[in-house]
């Protein structure tokens, strides 16, 4: 069978994270089955070097997602393909799109979020933003063959908000990317004792809160790191910083895998704050590089780190600063035990078995297509 892959995220970080694993675990695979990868035009070249299976075609399309010519062109792109399944691996889809389709949905935080601080756009049309992701995304669920969700917690969201069967939506966990997971690297770093945050810092992200506790931290020496992409979001956390004169934060922007693998191992901890998650990628990045992970009690995080965190509630500033100023003080082998357990429960997680759960979900759908 022939099956459509919505690849235009590959450069992203998240769901360009989950796509890259995918579609590098389809080609590992033995399987019968032909893959059209739809890509961004600039980033054709570079997708052909790394994938090089004669089961994979290559379609460029300069179509962007969140886009109205996403939803009035991309149909057309995807139709001359002549497609038996589809797999939209966001819930971008297109409503007007008639092929069988299947639709990844890694959470929905906008449901909970929409304040108006998660945008540029003036709030006005922020709304009719919000409201048009919330008809496509309807749509979506309601016309999939299968719904792939990244959690148990997702997956109970996609049924409370969406009103979807609990049978039409299938849970298939991430996994960690091998040159994080098998990172030996020993780099000196000169950023001394730290705490690290890694990701965007989108309003549910809970970033501000973070570093609103790390200011009560006694110890002057501590840092505060944030890695990730500076963006608007980036620069206007770090304006916040600047004008609330609060010392050392630093915002290292973009990393490699080695030097990220670097900062989770020498980390004192690695801290997931976040107000909500689909799946929570840097739990298990950190974990993997057993780095202790102090993380918001939000059912995500509870489901994927289990009982290897320290989990803490990140509306309470007092009981988050407490929490880091204990790990601060606290004895190198206080927190070893939950860094074992760490190790042991990646061992749990891995993109192979998520694409394995990924490709019998294609195959229950087109046994379907085909009666």
């Amino acid at each position: 069978m022939k099956i459509g892959i919505d690849a235009r995220f590959w450069h992203e970080t998240g769901v360009g994270r989950y796509i890259r694993n995918l579609v590098l675990e389809l080609q590992r695979l033995d399987s019968d089955h032909e893959f059209v990868l739809f890509v961004k035009e600039q980033s054709k070249s570079e997708i052909q070097k790394i994938v090089h299976s004669k089961k994979f075609t290559i379609v460029p399309t300069n179509i962007h997602w969140h886009s109205l010519e996403e939803q009035i062109m991309f149909s057309n792109v995807l139709k001359k393909e002549k497609l038996d399944l589809m797999h939209f691996p966001y819930f971008s889809v297109p409503i007007f799109y008639s092929g069988r389709f299947i639709v990844t949905i890694h959470d929905l935080i906008i449901h909970h979020f929409a304040t108006g601080e998660a945008t540029t756009l003036p709030f006005p049309l922020y709304r009719m933003k919000v409201e048009a992701y919330k008809y496509v995304i309807s749509t979506a669920s309601k016309k999939a063959a299968k719904i792939i969700a990244v959690s148990e917690a997702t997956k109970n969201e996609v049924m409370d908000h969406l009103h979807v069967q609990a049978d039409k939506v299938v849970v298939t966990y991430e996994g960690v990317d091998h040159a994080l997971a098998t990172s030996q690297s020993r780099l000196e770093t000169n950023y001394g004792k730290y705490f690290l945050h890694v990701g965007n810092v989108y309003p549910h992200k809970n970033a501000q809160r973070l570093v609103n506790a790390f200011e009560f931290i006694h110890e002057k020496d501590v840092k505060l790191i944030f890695v990730g992409k500076k963006d608007y979001f980036m620069n206007k956390l770090e304006k916040y910083v600047v004008a609330k004169n609060i010392s050392n934060v630093e915002f290292v922007g973009f990393v490699s895998d080695a030097e990220l693998g670097m900062l989770y191992k020498n980390a004192l901890a690695t801290v997931v704050p976040s107000l909500m998650e689909g799946f929570g990628l840097p739990v298990l990045e950190a974990l993997a590089n057993k780095s202790l992970v102090l993380a918001s009690d939000i059912p995500s995080l509870k489901e994927v780190g289990k009982d290897a965190l320290l989990y803490v509630d990140a509306f309470n500033i007092t009981s988050l600063s407490a929490k880091m100023q204990h790990i601060v003080n606290a004895d190198s082998k206080e927190f070893e035990n939950l860094k074992l357990r760490g190790l042991q429960i990646v061992k749990q997680y891995s993109w192979r078995e998520m694409t394995e759960a990924t490709v019998r979900v294609y195959d229950s759908c087109l046994s379907v297509n085909s009666r």
